[in-house]
């Protein structure tokens, strides 16, 4: 059975603004360019507990 209830506009995930074709998925170019910032300087990093010395328990080889 056909689901019948209408579709709802997609927004921008950063302002939330209906979306621009030309920009999917986001409205603007401006939402685009603060998107790809936010890649460049890292802030979608995923946290990781990691010692100081940048390895991680997986990396170590030695048995002891």
């Amino acid at each position: 059975m056909p689901n019948s209830a209408p579709a709802r506009p997609r927004r921008c995930p950063l302002c939330g603004k209906p979306r621009d074709e030309q920009y999917k998925p986001f409205c603007s170019r401006g939402c685009r360019d603060r998107d790809l910032n936010r890649w460049f300087d890292e802030g979608y990093r995923v946290p990781v507990d990691q010692p100081p010395d940048g390895t991680l328990d997986d990396d170590r080889f030695d048995e002891g």
